[in-house]
C-alpha cells in the first residue's frame, strides 16, 4: 500500500486554528496531535482577558474532553507534558486585529505558521446582525490581514461551520446551506462578490463594506434613542433578518457566512500565491469512527428533534419524509479538512507556483452520492427508542409515540391551529372562569406550542430544502489521495450506512452526550 502522505504533510508545521472551542474544532485538533505527534505547533486563540485564562479555556473546553481519551492513553503520564509542548492558548478575539494578539508572542506566531485554519463563527441562525457581520465578516477580514504578515504560510482553510466559542440552543453545523434556499444541483463555486440569491431581481447587488456601514450605523441610532435602548437586541436581530431575505437568504447565519466567503475571496483572491480553500459541509453529525463513536456536543439541527421526541414533547414536525436531509460525521469532515489542506498546500514565498484567482470550494456532503431521506432519522429514531425507552423519575418507561409530518407549510400551519392555537385560546378562556385552577395544565400545553414552532422557526426551511450538492472536487480530492490516506482519512459518504450509523452510532450518541 502506497505511503500515507497527510500525516506527512503536517509534520513539523505550525497551525493556527480559529473556533477549537467548538465541536469541529476540537476533532481537528484531536486528530492532528493524534495522526503528527511531531506536529510543531498548534496556535488556539479563544476569548479570554490574558494568557492563564486562555490555557484555562482551553484544558477545560477542548483537551479535557472525553474526545481526547485515545490520545491521553496514548500518552500516557507524558500526555500533558506533550500537550503543552504542541498546543498554544492564545487569549484573543477574531473581532479584533491579529485577533488581539501583540508583540512578540504574534512575531513568533507569524513567523512559525504554515497552515491557518479559519473556523470560527457565531452559528445562532438570527443573531444580533452587529455581533453576527463582527465574527462572521470582520473575523474573515484579520484573518486574512494577519495571513499576509506570515512568510512561511503555505494554505488557508476556510471552514464555515465550526462554531465560535459559546455553543447555544440555536447553534447548528450546515454550511453548505449558505447557498440559500436553491433547488436542484448546487455546485461548488465560490460567490461572486456582490452576488444575491434573488434571481428575479438582476439589478440588486450586494455591497458588503455598506452592510457593515449599515450594522453600525443603527446601532448608533438606537444608542441615542432611549426609547429604543431597551428593545436594541431585538432591532439588531430583526435587522439582520430582514437584510438577509431582502438579498434571497434565509436567516442571519448563512446571509453572514456567504458575505465571509466574498470579503475572503475579495481580500485574498488567489491568496497572493498561497492556496485558499473552502470546505462547506451540510448537516454535521456526530463521529462515526475515531476517537470516540458518538461524540457530540451541542444541540444541533436534527438532534434537536431527536430530543424533542425522546421527552415526547414533539407531537408534529414540518419536514418531508421523503426528501434528503443531507448529513455527514464530524471525523468525516475533519478528514476532508485534512486532505484539502495537503493538497493545496503551497511552498514558501519564492517557491510558490501560480494560484487560481478564486478559492476552490468542498462540499463535505452527502446528498449526491449517497443521500438519507428524513425517514431514516424518523424509523431508527422509533426503533431505537422502542428497544432503549427513557424512564422517568417515576421508574415508568417513556413510550415511544408516533410523529405526524407536514410537507407543506399550509398544512402544518392549519393542523397546529386545530390542535393547539384553538384549545389554547378556549382553555386560557376557561382558566379565567375557574380562578387559574388549570395554569398548570395552560402552561403545559403553551410550552409545547412553542417548543414545536420554535423549532419549524429554526429548522423548518432545511426540512424543506429541495437541493443536492454537487461534490466533484471533493470526489477528485478523495481520487487523488494515497490508498493509505483514503483509509486512515475516509471521507465517502457511500461508505456510510445510515440505518447503522443513526441506530447504533448516533442515537446513542445524543442520549449520552448531550440528553445526560
Amino acid at each position: 500500500m502506497e505511503e500515507a502522505r497527510i500525516p506527512g504533510y503536517f509534520k513539523n508545521k505550525g497551525i493556527l486554528i480559529t473556533g477549537s472551542t467548538g465541536f469541529l474544532g476540537k476533532i481537528l485538533v484531536e486528530k492532528i496531535l493524534r495522526v503528527q505527534p511531531d506536529v510543531k505547533r498548534i496556535y488556539l486563540p479563544v476569548r479570554a482577558p490574558d494568557a492563564e485564562s486562555a490555557k484555562k479555556r482551553v484544558e477545560t473546553e477542548v483537551i479535557g474532553k472525553e474526545l481526547f481519551g485515545l490520545l491521553r492513553e496514548t500518552h500516557g503520564e507524558g500526555f500533558q507534558s506533550f500537550v503543552d509542548d504542541k498546543v498554544v492558548p492564545l487569549a484573543g478575539d477574531i473581532i479584533h486585529e491579529n485577533f488581539g494578539v501583540e508583540g512578540a508572542q504574534l512575531a513568533q506566531m507569524t513567523q512559525e505558521i504554515n497552515v491557518i485554519v479559519n473556523g470560527a463563527a457565531t452559528t445562532n441562525f438570527y443573531e444580533r446582525y452587529d455581533v453576527a457581520l463582527d465574527v462572521n465578516v470582520m473575523g474573515v477580514k484579520h484573518m486574512c490581514q494577519l495571513a499576509r504578515q506570515c512568510p512561511n504560510l503555505e494554505v488557508i482553510l476556510h471552514v464555515s461551520t465550526v462554531s465560535d466559542e459559546e455553543e447555544t440552543e440555536t447553534e447548528t453545523a450546515m454550511a453548505a446551506y449558505v447557498v440559500g434556499e436553491r433547488q436542484g444541483v448546487i455546485q461548488e463555486r465560490p460567490f461572486k462578490h456582490g452576488e444575491t440569491l434573488r434571481e428575479d431581481d438582476a439589478e440588486l447587488r450586494l455591497d458588503v463594506d455598506a452592510e457593515l456601514r449599515l450594522a453600525r450605523d443603527y446601532q448608533r441610532q438606537l444608542a441615542g434613542d432611549d426609547a429604543e435602548q431597551k428593545n436594541e437586541r431585538k432591532a439588531m436581530k430583526e435587522l439582520g433578518l430582514a437584510r438577509a431575505r431582502e438579498f434571497g437568504w434565509p436567516n442571519t447565519y448563512v446571509f453572514t457566512k456567504a458575505l465571509g466567503e466574498m470579503t475572503l475571496a475579495q481580500e485574498l483572491g488567489g491568496g497572493g500565491g498561497v492556496p485558499v480553500a473552502i470546505v462547506r459541509p451540510s448537516i454535521i453529525t456526530s463521529i462515526q469512527k475515531d476517537p470516540l463513536p458518538g461524540w457530540i456536543e451541542g444541540t444541533r439541527t436534527i438532534d434537536a428533534i431527536l430530543i424533542g421526541y425522546a421527552k415526547q414533547s414533539l407531537s408534529c414536525f414540518l419536514a418531508d419524509l421523503d426528501l434528503t436531509m443531507d448529513v455527514i460525521p464530524g471525523d468525516m469532515v475533519v478528514n476532508a479538512m485534512m486532505a484539502a489542506a495537503a493538497a493545496h498546500a503551497s511552498p514558501p514565498a519564492g517557491q510558490r507556483r501560480p494560484q487560481p484567482p478564486h478559492p476552490t470550494v468542498y462540499h463535505a456532503t452527502s446528498s449526491l452520492r449517497n443521500p438519507a431521506p428524513y425517514a431514516v432519522l424518523y424509523r431508527t429514531g422509533i426503533r431505537y427508542f422502542s428497544a432503549h425507552p427513557r424512564v422517568r423519575a417515576d421508574g415508568r418507561a417513556v413510550r415511544a409515540r408516533s410523529v405526524h409530518f407536514f410537507a407543506t407549510v399550509a398544512g402544518f400551519t392549519a393542523y397546529m391551529v386545530v390542535r393547539y392555537r384553538l384549545p389554547l385560546e378556549l382553555l386560557r378562556l376557561l382558566n379565567l372562569l375557574l380562578c387559574g385552577l388549570l395554569s398548570r395544565l395552560c402552561a403545559e400545553l403553551r410550552r409545547k406550542y412553542a417548543f414545536v414552532m420554535r423549532l419549524v422557526e429554526l429548522y423548518g426551511p432545511f426540512a424543506l430544502f429541495r437541493g443536492v450538492f454537487d461534490d466533484a472536487n471533493v470526489e477528485r480530492l478523495r481520487i487523488a489521495m494515497a490508498p493509505a490516506d483514503r483509509a486512515a482519512f475516509n471521507f465517502d459518504p457511500k461508505t456510510v450506512d445510515w440505518d447503522d450509523y443513526f441506530y447504533r452510532i448516533h442515537i446513542p450518541g445524543v442520549m449520552k452526550y448531550v440528553l445526560k
